[in-house]
């Protein structure tokens, strides 16, 4: 990443901070955000089994996205900085491997 122009690695951490943000709202979206109670603002644990359909359905697509958010930042982080780490260290170890 030190070698890629500015625009790039700006580039880069902005997704990597979209990424969290997506992760952070899921997660509170589906622990604290959808309560019945405005003012009560703890975890829902035995409460849940009190909702409506769709309220749970709710929860259910937050919660979806947030694993969507945590694949996806896995891969990207993957692909861009563990993949590249890898490879410049272990380039001859890898090369035997698949050869």
């Amino acid at each position: 990443m030190k070698n890629l122009p500015v625009g790039f690695r700006i580039l880069h951490w902005v997704i990597i901070v979209n990424f969290l943000m997506q992760i952070g709202y899921g997660g509170y979206m589906v622990f604290f955000g959808l309560s019945d109670d405005d003012e009560d603002k703890k975890p829902l644990f035995g409460r849940a089994n009190e909702f409506d359909f769709e309220t749970m359905m709710t929860r259910r697509m937050y919660a979806s996205e947030t694993w969507i958010a945590i694949s996806g930042l896995s891969c990207y982080l993957g692909a861009t900085e563990i993949l590249p780490r890898l490879l410049k260290s272990n380039t001859r170890g890898i090369l035997r491997m698949l050869f």
